[in-house]
């Protein structure tokens, strides 16, 4: 693989999880209120919730690991339009990650409007992310 390839696929796989992650600021910006109801958090008194910048670190992190590894499988499966990208972040994000979710927030007893919170951003998520990565 040529070093512009790789350059092009690590700005891409950034683009595309730096979209996922303004539109969770976005998502959590509206429904950020009853998440913390939901999640059971008490807001700090700027009405988000404590805990510093760890969280946000971790979730950046973790979005550039989920796009790269849709990267990974979209380049494998021959992934490489806008339709078929914003599809394939669709059904990864709503047969995959929001499953997944839900299924460990059942067992948890959580509120269902924590599931819906937090499974419609991964399925939104994935599908930004797999729209931009067909971008590049």
């Amino acid at each position: 693989m040529k070093e512009e390839d790789v350059r092009m696929e690590w700005t891409s796989v950034l683009v595309a999880a730096a979209g996922a992650y303004a539109f969770g600021a976005i998502w959590y910006g509206i429904n950020g209120k009853a998440w913390m109801a939901a999640a059971g958090i008490e807001p700090g008194p700027e009405g988000t919730p404590e805990g510093g910048m760890t969280p946000y670190a971790i979730s950046a992190i973790g979005t550039i690991l989920a796009a790269g590894m849709m990267l990974h499988m979209f380049t494998l499966s021959g992934i490489d339009t806008l339709p078929e990208g914003a599809l394939s972040g669709f059904g990864l994000g709503a047969f995959i990650a929001a499953p997944w979710i839900i299924t460990n927030y059942s067992y948890a007893s959580r509120p269902r409007a924590l599931m819906v919170i937090d499974g419609g951003y991964a399925i939104i998520g994935c599908t930004i992310i797999g729209a931009i990565l067909t971008l590049f």
